[in-house]
């Protein structure tokens, strides 16, 4: 429903989705008008939030262990766009512990991107990929 321009649906969930947020009396005219916090949004947007951000330099390490690791296997750097490499990583788990999780990259994406945007590449990243034979570095 469109009240004043604007997707009434979408904004109930922005209120629901962002109730720890909100101060109490916000929350307690929300609640008024039947709005109550969704917790399994709440949940999802903590855990996004609490998601640690990649920086370009490990992006470009992961990409590089999972092309070595294709190479290794296939004997050939052709990596399909849609392929997904599996690979190990160690985050911290709830408690502060190490565990290890597996992480599919999508290694046939991220070279095609490295190949559209290789004149931003550096000469090391350049030769790095030289290493596993890929054609255009």
């Amino acid at each position: 429903m469109v009240f004043d321009g604007e997707q009434l649906g979408c904004r109930v969930q922005a209120h629901r989705a962002g109730w720890p947020g909100r101060e109490a009396e916000q929350q307690d005219l929300l609640a008024a008008i039947g709005i109550e916090e969704d917790q399994e949004r709440v949940a999802a947007k903590a855990a996004a939030e609490a998601k640690p951000k990649v920086s370009r330099t490990d992006r470009f390490a992961q990409g590089l262990a999972a092309l070595a690791r294709f190479v290794e296997r296939e004997r050939h750097p052709r990596v399909p766009r849609p392929h997904k490499e599996p690979l190990d990583t160690v985050e911290a788990g709830p408690g502060g512990e190490e565990q290890v999780m597996v992480l599919h990259f999508a290694l046939g994406t991220w070279l095609n991107n490295q190949k559209a945007r290789r004149a931003k590449l550096t000469p090391g990243q350049l030769a790095q990929l030289a290493e596993h034979e890929v054609a255009w570095a």
